[in-house]
């Protein structure tokens, strides 16, 4: 059967995607999947998190109440500590710094590297309640990952490291990507409706068939 490139869009602090990517891993063992990760930062400062949500209050709080289906929805619902982050005496964090932490990686290591990023980068903000807003939090992560820590600040520094980030967004305007998480097909265009990890998996079936 042909293989498959997925462009998946992601935000290291949107919890739906923790859900779908730990179905990826699955599926990716299951089908021949070329995974293509591409940063989608919902809020990229403070400044933009305050125009969205009001306070960081209230960001905390709406935020949370979305945490609490995403728990309920997931496969892994251990995984995901509200009452940690709830607890957290930092305001809720933006994406932007991990999201340049995971472009890092994959300029070092390629797409394996930037998806394990990703997935470091979500269990120390949904499990281990962590600011990954935070510099030294994205770089410790890198650190747990193997990087060197030198090489690594380097190129997480590196104006072409934001300058990645951007070109996802870019890209996701041009595929009309609003929200996350999303799949898209690029062989068909088509986006996977999120669901189960067996929806996913006839969906890609399905898609197999139109470019067999």
């Amino acid at each position: 059967m042909p293989a498959l490139t997925i462009d998946f869009f992601h935000d290291v602090v949107c919890c739906w995607c923790f859900n779908i990517s730990s179905r990826m891993h699955v599926l990716a063992e299951r089908f021949d999947l070329d995974i293509r990760h591409r940063t989608f930062v919902l809020q990229a400062d403070r400044d933009e998190m305050a125009s969205r949500w009001g306070s960081p209050a209230k960001a905390r709080e709406t935020i949370l109440g979305h945490w609490t289906v995403c728990r309920q929805a997931s496969d892994q619902p251990e995984r995901i500590d509200i009452d940690a982050m709830r607890a957290a005496r930092f305001d809720y964090p933006h994406g932007m710094t991990a999201a340049l932490g995971c472009k890092a990686a994959e300029r070092i290591g390629g797409q394996a590297a930037h998806w394990a990023m990703f997935d470091r980068l979500q269990e120390a903000h949904l499990s281990q309640a962590r600011d990954v807003a935070s510099t030294t939090v994205v770089l410790e992560a890198a650190r747990d990952l193997g990087f060197e820590a030198g090489p690594f600040a380097e190129i997480f520094d590196d104006p072409a490291t934001a300058l990645a980030v951007d070109a996802d967004r870019q890209l996701a305007r041009r595929l009309q990507v609003r929200s996350i998480p999303a799949l898209v097909v690029r062989e068909t265009g088509t986006r996977l409706v999120n669901g189960p990890v067996e929806d996913l998996a006839a969906q890609l079936r399905a898609a197999r068939r139109l470019v067999a």
